[in-house]
C-alpha cells in the first residue's frame, strides 16, 4: 500500500530538514519523493564524485527532485534552473532554503522497509530493501 503525503513548504524552510521532519512525523520506513516544484533562495548540493559542494545564493527554480527515504537517511538528488536557464544539480544538503513556496509530495510504502548498509564494492552505504517486520 502507498500513502501519499503532500505539503506546501514556505519561505525560509530548509528542504532537507523538512523532508526529514516528514519522515519522522509519519513514521516512514520506506519512501520516495514523488514530486517537488517551487523555488529556492539558496542552493547547497554535493557534486558528482562526493568531494565538492556547490553553494548558490541566488533565486533558482526546482526542476527535478527525486530520492529514496529511510528513517535515518534521505538520499535525494535535485536539479535547479538559474535565471540564465543553466541547470545545475547534485545531492541535497542542508541549506537549500525555500523562497516563496515548494509543493512536495512523498510516497510512503507500507509494504517495504528501506535501509542503508555498507557495501564493500562501492565503499558507500547503499540502499537495501526488505519486507516489513512481522
Amino acid at each position: 500500500m502507498i500513502t501519499p503525503i503532500a505539503v506546501r513548504l514556505t519561505r525560509g524552510d530548509d528542504l532537507k530538514n523538512a523532508i526529514q521532519q516528514l519522515v519522522t512525523d509519519h513514521g516512514i520506513q520506506a519512501g520516495s519523493i514523488a514530486s517537488c516544484v517551487g523555488c529556492l533562495t539558496h542552493l547547497h548540493v554535493r557534486l558528482a564524485g562526493a568531494t565538492e559542494t556547490l553553494l548558490l545564493n541566488e533565486p533558482v527554480e526546482l526542476v527535478s527532485v527525486m530520492g529514496t527515504l529511510t528513517p535515518d537517511h534521505q538520499h535525494v538528488h535535485l536539479s535547479v534552473a538559474r535565471q540564465s536557464g543553466e541547470v545545475v544539480g547534485g545531492h541535497l544538503l542542508e541549506g537549500c532554503t525555500i523562497d516563496t513556496t515548494a509543493e512536495l509530495i512523498i510516497h510512503h510504502y507500507h509494504n517495504l522497509i528501506f535501509n542503508r548498509e555498507p557495501d564493500p564494492q562501492t565503499r558507500f552505504t547503499e540502499l537495501t530493501i526488505g519486507p516489513p517486520s512481522q
